[in-house]
């Protein structure tokens, strides 16, 4: 029923900036919060960045505490992550997930999330 689409990655050289989006459709959008989550071989899924439902909360992981930046435009049931001073080591599958609560918080917490996007590939070259 809830449907994520990400958008948005690429190749980009390190220093630059890119912009992921995701796309929800389903019901009831502002209920769900909101979060980014990065994949690498080798590596565990890691939670970057994280919104609550109205936009008025946002969490970070350290990695990208500074760089990267969530947000929420809820009339266009839309997640973007925007994304600059990147670096090679934020080359991973990058997927966005939602979460239905009644709370306006924000979480890192991979296991609080239940549907997730297809992801969009994030390269950075040195």
């Amino acid at each position: 029923q809830v449907q994520l689409v990400e958008s948005g990655g690429g190749l980009v050289q390190a220093g630059g900036s890119l912009r992921l989006s995701c796309a929800y459709s389903g019901r009831t959008f502002t209920m769900y919060r909101m979060a980014w989550f990065r994949q690498t071989p080798g590596k565990e899924r890691e939670c970057v960045a994280a919104i609550s439902r109205s936009g008025i909360n946002t969490i970070y992981a350290d990695a990208v505490k500074g760089r990267f930046t969530i947000s929420r435009d809820n009339a266009k049931n839309t997640v973007y992550l925007q994304m600059n001073s990147l670096k090679p080591e934020d080359t991973a599958v990058y997927c966005c997930a939602a979460d239905w609560t009644y709370t306006e918080l924000a979480t890192l917490g991979r296991r609080e999330y239940d549907y997730w996007g297809q992801g969009t590939q994030v390269t950075v070259s040195s």
